[in-house]
């Protein structure tokens, strides 16, 4: 008898423009033990379709209209919401996607995995301490009975979806539902988050739900994947059988969107240098329980970027990648060494003496929603820096502002949209259009296919490959995702703790990686989609 069973699950929310259909008539089963994929693009009620089964949708607008869910004889549909508060937690946990949002900011990291054990067990709080410690060192936090104390601001990403992970197992659940759990992680930390989940598992002969819209991931960990689209189920079906040979065109077309193989545009840097960097350090004070001590960032860091090259820069979070980026366009002072950018030293240089080279170089930063004005219309937000450089003026700017909108594949209409009205992948067009609205000769751009779906980072990505060559642009592509690196890039630097490891055509560094670091990279990346289980 399977653990769940969810039968004709439907589920609409009720808005001022109507009714909306999140979830369509949804069937499937999931046995103890089992790990079952859910995969499709944003949007497609992944996560509604997981979240109405422990009454955690919004209601309203939110409504289940149909459909049954039965959980160990009992029918999580029609439970009231004190019955579902006795399940969830207890025998049904969830790892949310960003820990950061989901963990409390105020409370250690303690008192949030006790939380559980005395609502659900009754244990004591000492005893639920000791478990909560126990657990804590199963899924790889370092010094536990220290740590246990922090606060989520003082661990690492990967260090707190190691918590969320701990939280949802601490009172022993039978269903783990896990929602993007590996989505903004880097390819080593992902790698051994996946094989926790795994290992956890088998050990506990676990359920486990699957949430993700990398197909590479979901292949590597689910025995059954279902694939949604606009609330429905496309198909399902054992997880080779369904890669190897997908039935619908749906499929076949996300699993063509995944990165693989070599850039297949030509390489068209030239000789000439864009950018030297000399021994560049950047430096942060950092004060901790009063004491006050020095975090170097970026360490005596050196390359060149020719024009026309397209260079990546890959390596783990808080490698000091991004903190390169910014010191490179003097957003963040560097302490030491030069960037020399077409000739001029940047190193030193004042907000008033970078104003005539920001047009010549420019950012697209990783979150587009936090970096666009929410109160600016898409019109004045492509309009404004060139107004403020010059290139365009009051009575050309709106022929200029139109064909910005057509390069980046952007519809005229949406001019007078304001960011919150647009996708993710449209926001982060609205992004590169900024970046390019001054006609920059360089631009950095920092992690911008990271949080898209399979299918949105293929469009962005040919995107700015096109732009690359329609622009003559030179750019330093910053990611930890090497498929998308090895896809866009002429050559990749690895860099690690502040240093520069090794830079090399992308090519012969997949062929010959000469640091060790760079072969753990390789070796943990999950771009290909397995053989066998």
């Amino acid at each position: 008898m399977a653990l769940l069973e969810v039968s004709h699950l439907s589920v609409s929310f009720h808005t001022r423009n109507g009714i909306a259909r999140a979830v369509d008539d949804i069937s499937f089963s999931l046995e103890q033990g089992q790990t079952l994929g859910i995969v499709g693009e944003s949007g497609s009620g992944k996560s509604v379709c997981c979240y109405s089964l422990l009454g955690l949708i919004p209601r309203p607008p939110g409504r289940i209209d149909s459909g049954t869910a039965m959980f160990a004889g009992r029918d999580l549909l029609h439970c009231s919401e004190a019955e579902l508060r006795r399940v969830r937690g207890d025998k049904i946990a969830m790892i949310f996607q960003d820990p950061m949002t989901s963990l409390n900011p105020f409370l250690r990291i303690g008192e949030q995995l006790i939380e559980p054990l005395v609502y659900h067990r009754g244990q004591s709080r000492d005893a639920a301490r000791k478990q909560a410690i126990a657990l804590l060192e199963e899924v790889g936090i370092r010094n536990p009975s220290q740590t246990i104390d922090c606060y989520p601001h003082e661990f690492s990403g990967g260090m707190r979806q190691r918590v969320m992970i701990a939280m949802a197992l601490i009172a022993e659940p039978q269903l783990l539902i896990a929602d993007e759990p590996t989505t903004a992680l880097d390819v080593t930390v992902q790698r051994q988050i996946l094989e926790l989940i795994n290992e956890l598992r088998r050990k506990r002969n676990l359920a486990v739900i699957f949430i993700s819209h990398d197909l590479g991931v979901v292949a590597g960990i689910a025995d059954q994947v279902l694939v949604m689209k606009d609330g429905r189920m496309i198909e399902q079906g054992p997880v080779h059988s369904l890669f190897d040979n997908p039935a619908d065109a749906y499929t076949r077309k996300l699993l063509a969107a995944i990165p693989r193989g070599a850039k297949s545009a030509a390489d068209r840097s030239t000789n000439q240098d864009l950018l030297a960097v000399n021994d560049l350090t950047t430096r942060f004070n950092i004060i901790d329980h009063g004491k006050s001590s020095e975090l170097i960032a970026v360490n005596s860091v050196s390359f060149r970027l020719r024009r026309g090259e397209v260079l990546g820069l890959v390596g783990e979070s808080g490698s000091g990648k991004s903190t390169l980026g910014r010191s490179i366009l003097n957003l963040i002072r560097p302490s030491s060494g030069s960037v020399c950018f077409d000739g001029e030293e940047l190193v030193g240089r004042d907000n008033q003496q970078m104003k005539p080279l920001r047009r010549r170089m420019q950012m697209i930063f990783q979150d587009p929603y936090a970096s666009l004005n929410p109160r600016m219309t898409i019109y004045d937000t492509l309009a404004e820096p060139m107004l403020l450089h010059g290139i365009a003026s009051k009575t050309d700017v709106d022929q200029q502002v139109l064909k910005l909108m057509d390069d980046v594949g952007l519809a005229r209409a949406y001019i007078r949209k304001y960011p919150h009205e647009f996708s993710g992948g449209q926001r982060q067009r609205i992004a590169i259009g900024r970046a390019i609205a001054t006609r920059p000769e360089f631009v950095v751009a920092d992690e911008p296919v990271s949080a898209l779906d399979v299918t949105i980072q293929k469009q962005i990505l040919e995107l700015l490959l096109t732009l690359v060559e329609r622009h003559n642009l030179s750019m330093l592509f910053i990611s930890h995702d090497l498929a998308v690196v090895r896809h866009l890039c002429d050559r990749i630097m690895v860099m690690r703790a502040g240093q520069l490891l090794e830079t090399a055509a992308t090519e012969l560094l997949w062929a010959a990686p000469a640091h060790e670091y760079t072969r753990t990279l390789l070796s943990s990346s999950q771009t290909e989609l397995p053989e066998a289980r």
